[in-house]
């Protein structure tokens, strides 16, 4: 999930908001002012909707704190992390490639509702040691600002620790699969399969919920668990997919006899003359016979149609110097790795300072339909 607001960065790593933030903000401040309104009615409106706006800003921002947490873990153990996004079902740290190992695994998806916990415990704590009793209504605005900071992360926490893979707790059960069968595969397909279960019954305690009259509650409820059932479901096959791609390099996949197009060609009659009538996606922009670009659907899309004859190759091509490249002997899940760091749909294959061939998405989809087509005769044969 991207961000669509830069908030800035801590410690090199990229924060965003997600519009979708600003529902669940919205939605928490609202109830919360509603609810303190309710048991505080000597409170006047500002009091009321100052402490129900604070006590929600502060709430992302232990969010924040949840998500850097997992980031900076992931990065002591040699991992790269891109950025934080935080969005309406709470935030997610874009970490560049999966752990290692199970160990890693353990520690990067426990740290986050460990500081949940921790900052849950502390707040209560402190409201605690500031006036507030157990069982009753914080009356002060600072203590009932201390007390529900601390009850949604101590909640936080429980939720993430629920075993329904991508669900912290999900990630953890991942890693004791993984130590057990020391597979990761299998123990991704174990987590994930838990995970739809999980799911499941979130959407059918939410429509009860619904039923019985909790309204929105309810709905929201099953919302979540639609979204984690979505989610466990597109990582079992992820797993599946990468499984196919494990121990495969970049020469197995790339498109090594490239269509070429002279640079002074017009975009009309690069359409007319090659995009209409080839298979290939990818053309390779030459200048006095050597390579210099890549044009693809995407480039001429950028031109309007009236302007097509007056618009070389050359003014909208991706210039190679300009292009991510990768060496043939690369293993793919590495050469995806620097796609979605570098958010390209196609890589240059170079070796020696020399062009080999165009690295894209487009052959792995083919290739994974080949590679599952296979897999399916033998299992026939069988």
């Amino acid at each position: 999930m991207r961000s669509q607001i830069k908030l800035g960065r801590i410690a090199g790593i990229e924060i965003g908001l997600h519009y979708s933030w600003f529902v669940i903000a919205l939605l928490i401040a609202f109830s919360l002012a509603s609810h303190f309104h309710s048991v505080n009615p000597a409170w006047n409106i500002s009091s009321t909707w100052g402490v129900a706006v604070l006590t929600s800003i502060l709430f992302f921002a232990t969010l924040l704190l949840h998500e850097l947490a997992h980031s900076l873990v992931a990065r002591s153990r040699g991992l790269s992390v891109r950025a934080i996004t935080l969005f309406a079902l709470g935030g997610i740290s874009q970490i560049e490639s999966e752990a290692p190992d199970a160990k890693t695994e353990f520690w990067i998806a426990i740290a986050g509702p460990l500081t949940s916990l921790l900052i849950g415990v502390l707040c209560i704590g402190i409201a605690a040691a500031i006036g507030w009793r157990p069982g009753r209504e914080p009356r002060h605005p600072v203590s009932a600002v201390l007390f529900w900071l601390g009850y949604i992360n101590v909640g936080l926490a429980a939720f993430n620790m629920i075993p329904g893979y991508p669900l912290d707790g999900g990630r953890v059960l991942r890693s004791i699969a993984w130590w057990i069968t020391r597979s990761m595969d299998r123990a991704t397909r174990i987590a994930a399969t838990n995970g739809q279960v999980v799911a499941f019954l979130f959407i059918l305690y939410g429509i009860y919920r619904f039923f019985v009259g909790a309204g929105f509650g309810g709905l929201w409820m099953a919302f979540i668990g639609w979204f984690l059932l979505d989610a466990a479901r597109s990582s079992y096959v992820q797993v599946g997919l990468l499984s196919g791609l494990r121990g495969h390099h970049v020469a197995d996949m790339m498109e090594r006899d490239c269509a070429t197009v002279p640079a002074y060609l017009s975009v009309g009659d690069f359409v007319d003359e090659y995009l209409l009538h080839s298979a290939n996606r990818c053309f390779v922009v030459t200048q006095d016979q050597e390579p210099v670009g890549i044009v693809t659907a995407t480039e001429v899309k950028t031109v309007g149609r009236d302007r097509w004859t007056q618009t070389s190759l050359q003014s909208i091509m991706r210039p190679l110097d300009q292009m991510p490249t990768v060496p043939p002997e690369m293993p793919v899940e590495q050469a995806l790795d620097v796609m979605s760091r570098t958010k390209a749909k196609e890589l240059a294959v170079v070796s020696s300072g020399k062009l080999e061939g165009i690295f894209s998405r487009h052959q792995i989809a083919r290739f994974l339909q080949v590679y599952s087509g296979m897999d399916r005769s033998r299992d026939e044969a069988a």
